[in-house]
């Protein structure tokens, strides 16, 4: 099977600086890839590209072959609506009750206007995330790990292929931070998307993909499985697990 995402040889520079040296990965449809790797690697900058965020200096990266890097605005448009997006924080919009922030994509991304539907809509996805009567809350009335839920509800609202997921146990204890990674699995096997996570939890990455990436000084130091990648012989791949791990410790 064909990978549905491919990334090749992308290059990125920042105010001069290089931050992706030449990436090049697969994501296999259907499959959960984490993106791993130290603050500052570059790896939220590598998720905008793969979006269409961010336009590469060289490389390209591919949805099911089309290109992504090259597509004009119209292409990206529709590119996108094959892509949900689970921000870092959640980025709920603060004004917005939650009915609000979930049928926000409805209405701008899917162009549904009729209100039956929408809150149908909202409703079948704050009953799938286990959510339910909560539609008339405020952000500010949730706690950090509703508020995560609430926005994987929001990436899930237009039914995309592949879901990206921003540093999704970011400032959340251990319990919640256990029951996101579950609603990751989930997603995948329930719904059956390709889920991609930009990520700190090492424990939970190990635990829940099939595949993982170590980014490292703007290059792949390490890609696989979960196995392979412990496997390595790379010093800053057995680095960077090795002290992830032994910072769970008591």
């Amino acid at each position: 099977m064909a990978p549905i995402i491919t990334i090749r040889n992308l290059k990125k520079s920042l105010a001069g600086v290089p931050v992706l040296k030449g990436i090049s990965l697969n994501f296999e449809e259907g499959a959960v890839s984490s993106i791993i790797g130290q603050s500052g690697s570059g790896k939220s900058v590598l998720a905008k590209h793969i979006i269409g965020i961010m336009k590469p200096d060289e490389g390209d990266v591919c949805f099911k072959g089309r290109s992504i890097a090259g597509a004009d605005e119209g292409e990206l448009v529709e590119i996108r609506r094959h892509f949900g997006y689970s921000f870092q924080g959640a980025a709920l919009f603060d004004s917005m009750s939650v009915h609000e922030n979930i049928a926000f994509p409805v209405r701008e991304v899917l162009k549904i206007t009729d209100r039956r539907e929408i809150d149908r809509m909202v409703t079948e996805q704050l009953e799938w995330i286990g959510l339910p009567g909560i539609e008339e809350k405020l952000p500010a009335e949730l706690s950090g790990g509703m508020r995560k839920r609430v926005g994987v509800a929001r990436a899930l609202v237009t039914k995309p292929e592949v879901l990206l997921f921003d540093e999704p146990t970011t400032g959340l204890d251990p319990v919640l931070g256990e029951t996101i990674n579950d609603l990751v699995s989930r997603v995948n096997r329930e719904l059956g998307l390709t889920c991609i996570l930009i990520t700190h939890d090492i424990q939970a990455t190990f635990r829940i993909s099939d595949r993982i990436a170590l980014l490292h000084d703007g290059v792949i130091a390490a890609a696989g499985t979960p196995r392979n990648v412990s496997r390595s012989a790379h010093q800053m791949v057995q680095k960077f697990i090795s002290n992830s791990f032994n910072s769970l410790e008591v």
